[in-house]
């Protein structure tokens, strides 16, 4: 299987829906298929449509394109094999030819994030949410070429299922359809429990019903991963279309029932779609246009056709990771604004992801509406002092379970206020930014607390990681550090700076409360000031390194994990430039590689350098050794203080081709392994990955 291209593609809706799948056409992932709705958005994620296979008949000979893996490992049918071209840009293309025929199939997913029309609602952050009912869909459109008339086939796989899990079939499954003149309504009936309803729409062709399970195919990143590797779907039939030469066929697939009064499917309406994307990108970015991609490449790179990132311009290539950052940004219905996806294609949106990433997706990005949009939701939901790992859904409490995500929403608040001096926003949420003070200094959820000798917070609860690095197995955590963690009190050191300099500013707003004001940021200095000179018992004098945590019982842990690089790297930093450049060279030879950072030093007892097998044993690796792209932002910004007129040790190339010929095409894996060659691992696009690139590459 070795001439399988089994790179990824990614389409997402703005809602949390998307769409994948590989190069070579052949799902490997129980989370490829062309359409994933998100029922509450961005949450509910349910498989509708895995595909369309198609075969393609020319004079009386029937060639089957479509790639199937199955459960004894045979590939049939090979359509791969007349596979001659893929391009990403600007949505996924594969062109199939042989003598004399060629068919060219593309796929495009509309966004569904801020609708513009009907009536509207105001969101957190200022944008425009429409009332009108949030449409998922996507459409295909096939094109033929040849000299011949041809009869194009095409069947239809469906499922209804969760997102993460397989679909089995069973008697118990029955998929109901309603064929109309070109539609047909689909909807799964499970024993009575009735599933999600869509339809599919086509412009020429005749459908014919025909039942079938198709059982056993193979899934082989999922047996990679230690997974259930074994799917079966539902065609409930197949459409026939005879083509002339230049003819196309367009379809269209959408969740939920047909308007009484659809929309017309046209042959340009595919054309248009793709024109509304990019119309959709230039108002947020102002720069895309259809050719100002990098060239586009064909499937089985060789050093030959292989795109290579040294022939794009700087330009193209920020361009496509700023179309890349936009995939993660999607509307929530629970609280009607703006979050984060964290990662696809398995991920919502979490707390500290969010708030890491922020500046990377929003603010260099100038989308500051979405970023107070954000900012203002975690505000919202600020609760004992802390900040919310995860959101929400209808009626269901947020997860409380990180110390940082408090910290990271007040140093990203700090971000947001230096970029966009919104003094109304500081006044609206310095009574947050208080209560997360107040909260920590007196005593909050499992035992976080300001130390009152040294002025340092600390936390001890078992069986729960509150930091980033929070991996569990068997529900206990493999990196505990309970005590005082350094990048965490490195946070809060900033943290107290950002306060003293804003009740500074607002003494100056709100003169009635001038002297109250101002004695606040001297307090707040003070403490600040109290917390600097504790920072140094961070200090490792043998090692040149901080203490990754001082534990409860005062034992240092002297592990060289990049969380030292992170608390190099916060806006306000307490250390001095020689502990700076001290940390920075361990942590350039020990822990830098072309992808990111390394959690742990390879020399440590603990190092694990491969980030795979069992879901237990990766997540063992997670935090042991495997290597973190997002770090590289923290590092780079360490460098530019501590060395600022060095050359910065990080060559780009590496990830520059990573991004846009590997992996997922145009995006950036969540993960590497920690020994070389650094194998991409873990979700295949992930937002703080991409942010933090995006910040700091020029």
């Amino acid at each position: 299987m070795t001439d399988l291209d089994t790179r990824e593609w990614l389409l997402t809706n703005g809602l949390g829906g998307f769409a994948s799948g590989t190069v070579a056409d052949v799902h490997t992932r129980t989370y490829h298929g062309w359409l994933f709705a998100a029922t509450n958005p961005p949450s509910g994620r349910k498989f509708l449509l895995s595909h369309l296979e198609a075969s393609l008949e020319i004079t009386g000979k029937a060639i089957a394109l479509g790639t199937n893996i199955w459960g004894g490992g045979e590939i049939e049918p090979t359509g791969y094999k007349f596979l001659h071209h893929f391009d990403i840009n600007p949505v996924p293309k594969w062109v199939w030819s042989g003598d004399n025929w060629q068919l060219t199939r593309q796929l495009v997913m509309p966004n569904g994030n801020w609708e513009r029309q009907g009536s509207r609602e105001q969101g957190a952050g200022g944008e425009d949410f429409s009332q009108s009912p949030i449409t998922q869909r996507i459409l295909i459109q096939y094109r033929y070429e040849g000299k011949e008339r041809g009869i194009l086939r095409l069947r239809l796989f469906i499922g209804d299922r969760n997102f993460h899990h397989q679909q089995r079939g069973c008697k118990e499954i029955q998929f109901s359809q309603l064929v109309n003149q070109q539609m047909v309504c689909l909807q799964m009936n499970d024993g009575g429990e009735f599933g999600t309803p869509w339809h599919l729409r086509w412009t020429q062709g005749e459908y014919q019903s025909h039942g079938l399970w198709y059982w056993n195919y193979s899934l082989l990143e999922e047996t990679k991963r230690g997974l259930g590797d074994r799917q079966d779907l539902y065609s409930p039939g197949y459409l026939t279309v005879n083509l002339q030469p230049g003819d196309t066929v367009t379809l269209e697939a959408q969740v939920g029932l047909p308007d009484s009064q659809p929309a017309i499917l046209s042959p340009d309406s595919f054309a248009e779609a793709v024109d509304a994307e990019q119309e959709r990108l230039t108002q947020i970015f102002g720069w895309l246009s259809a050719n100002s991609y990098p060239t586009p490449y064909t499937p089985h790179p060789t050093p030959s056709s292989a795109l290579s990132p040294v022939t794009c311009h700087l330009s193209p290539i920020k361009q496509q990771l700023l179309k890349a950052s936009d995939q993660f940004i999607v509307y929530r219905n629970s609280i009607a604004g703006p979050t984060v996806i964290a990662g696809y294609h398995w991920f919502g949106d979490w707390g500290r992801d969010t708030l890491i990433a922020l500046p990377g997706l929003t603010l260099v990005t100038k989308r500051f509406d979405i970023a107070k949009g954000l900012l203002k939701t975690f505000a919202r939901y600020c609760r004992y002092g802390l900040i919310p790992n995860a959101f929400p859904d209808v009626d269901s409490e947020p997860f409380y379970n990180s110390i940082d995500a408090a910290l990271w929403w007040i140093e990203t608040l700090g971000l947001y206020l230096e970029a966009t001096e919104d003094w109304q926003f500081l006044v609206e949420q310095f009574p947050v930014v208080q209560q997360i003070h107040k909260a920590f200094v007196g005593g909050t959820r499992y035992n976080i607390q300001v130390d009152a000798i040294d002025g340092l917070i600390s936390w001890d609860a078992n069986g729960v990681a509150l930091t980033w690095m929070d991996a569990l197995v068997e529900g206990l955590p493999v990196t505990p550090r309970c005590g005082k963690s350094v990048e965490i009190n490195a946070l809060w050191y900033s943290a107290l700076c950002w306060l003293s300099q804003w009740a500074e500013r607002l003494s100056q707003i709100d003169t009635d409360n001038f002297l109250r004001l101002t004695n606040q940021a001297q307090r707040y200095a003070r403490q600040a000031e109290q917390v600097k000179n504790s920072l140094q018992k961070f200090w490792n004098p043998q090692l040149g390194y901080f203490y990754d945590v001082i534990d409860p019982d005062d034992r240092r842990n002297s592990q060289i994990r990049p969380n030292a690089v992170l608390a190099l790297s916060l806006h306000h930093c307490g250390f001095s430039v020689q502990q700076g450049r001290q940390v920075l060279d361990l942590a350039t030879s020990r822990l830098l590689t072309p992808y990111g950072l390394r959690s742990l030093d390879p020399d440590d007892p603990e190092y694990m350098g491969k980030c795979e097998g069992s879901p237990q044993k990766r997540d063992r690796a997670y935090h042991q050794g495997t290597v973190w792209t997002w770090l590289i932002g923290s590092y780079i910004r360490s460098w530019q203080r501590f060395y600022p007129e060095a050359p910065m040790p990080f060559d780009w190339q590496p990830l520059l081709d990573h991004f846009l010929s590997s992996a997922c095409l145009g995006s950036i894996s969540e993960i590497f392994d920690g020994d070389a060659p650094h194998i991409s691992r873990g979700a295949i696009a992930q937002a703080w990955s991409v942010a933090e690139v995006i910040r700091h590459y020029q």
